[in-house]
């Protein structure tokens, strides 16, 4: 081996030496600090301490982006999940006994107040009419001849021919004449009801949800007939969590987007003034026109329910953060060009960004490098309407 690369090889180790393990000796001597001892040897007992010098620096301050942002004022909306219901709905059921004869109508059918859905046979209800009828006529025939006898009792009793107790017997014969005439109109009275009772007629206009009776089928009382609906108005019903029940009020707009694509808008015009005890949530009704009744019962519905107005930031997602709580927030460039974290809350999200308060009213956020610094760090910002003009 050639003696000048032995002489190199030791040359690299002896400076690699002095740059790894003698740094600060190395670096006192090149500046010509005499307060760094160079020797090798420890000092002695007796020699005085020199300290060290002390190097402090700044921080270097971490280039941000930030933008410029002023609150505006945005609609609220407590938004929930809900669903369409009928705004009437009702099993329209047999009250006598009797055989269907009438041709069944189809479900989906329009109806209106008062239309029949179900005949049922007269049978010999007309029979029992008529008793009832001749009945009366009896009654009321007993009658004029009780009252007749009463006034010519009356008449003999003032003359002296006839005694007391006769007139007290006439009278008494009228009175259970005019019993038995009252009577007798009760049993036509009910044999008209029951007549009446075997046209079975829709109780309000809507559609048929099911057939109605078949012709032949034998209904008892409590049968049912058909099932019919009221779509028009239609309501949305939903229920809010306790934390929101405040924001609601009758009378408040509400729109609601349906599971099809469908927007319709509407009032609210009941709020529950009872939680249920289950979910703790309070019921709302929004009552929606559905004149064409396109709007069917049962449909799934996210419904949105106008609240006061208030204090909001447009920020876009990507600038929300988390602090070492894991609360989320954003990061904000304060008055001495320092970050600051600032907590928010969210109250909608758009294709746009987010809309949060609990911020000021003017804020310099910052929205690139926000997950590089913390509170207090300093920051050289650069703003995005700067930059684009």
């Amino acid at each position: 081996m050639r003696p000048v690369s032995i002489l190199t090889a030791v040359a690299v180790v002896a400076v690699l030496y002095l740059l790894v393990f003698e740094r600060e000796r190395l670096i006192s001597f090149a500046t010509g600090d005499a307060t760094v001892e160079m020797a090798a040897e420890a000092p002695a007992a007796d020699a005085p301490v020199v300290p060290k010098k002390e190097v402090t620096s700044e921080m270097t301050p971490v280039h941000v982006v930030a933008k410029r942002s002023e609150a505006d004022t945005i609609n609220n909306a407590v938004i929930l999940r809900g669903r369409t219901e009928a705004s009437r709905q009702v099993d329209v059921r047999a009250e006598v006994s009797g055989l269907v004869i009438s041709d069944p109508l189809r479900r989906g059918a329009r109806i209106e107040a008062g239309d029949l859905l179900c005949e049922l046979d007269i049978g010999t209800r007309d029979s029992e009419l008529a008793e009832a009828q001749a009945r009366l006529a009896e009654a009321q025939a007993r009658l004029a001849d009780a009252e007749i006898n009463e006034r010519a009792a009356a008449r003999l009793s003032q003359d002296g021919f006839a005694s007391e107790t006769r007139l007290t017997a006439a009278q008494a014969a009228v009175q259970s004449a005019r019993a038995s005439v009252q009577s007798a109109q009760a049993g036509i009275a009910a044999a008209e009801k029951e007549l009446d009772r075997l046209e079975i007629r829709a109780p309000f206009g809507g559609l048929l949800e099911s057939d109605t009776a078949e012709i032949g089928s034998f209904l008892q009382p409590g049968a049912l007939c058909a099932t019919v609906i009221e779509l028009d108005p239609i309501k949305l019903v939903g229920f809010v969590p306790e934390t929101e029940v405040d924001k609601v009020v009758v009378g408040a707009m509400a729109g609601a987007r349906l599971a099809s694509g469908r927007e319709v808008q509407g009032q609210v015009t009941f709020l529950s003034r009872s939680a249920d005890p289950n979910t703790r949530t309070f019921r709302v009704d929004v009552t929606v026109e559905n004149a064409d009744g396109a709007i069917r019962d049962g449909q799934t519905a996210e419904i949105f329910i106008a609240a006061d107005g208030a204090l909001a930031h447009l920020i876009p997602q990507s600038a929300l953060t988390l602090n070492n709580d894991g609360r989320l927030g954003v990061r904000l460039v304060a008055a001495d060009n320092r970050a600051a974290f600032a907590p928010i809350s969210i109250l909608r999200d758009t294709v746009d960004g987010v809309w949060v308060s609990g911020l000021e009213n003017e804020v310099s956020l910052i929205v690139v490098g926000q997950e590089f610094v913390t509170d207090g760090v300093p920051v050289l910002p650069s703003y995005e309407d700067e930059a684009a003009q």
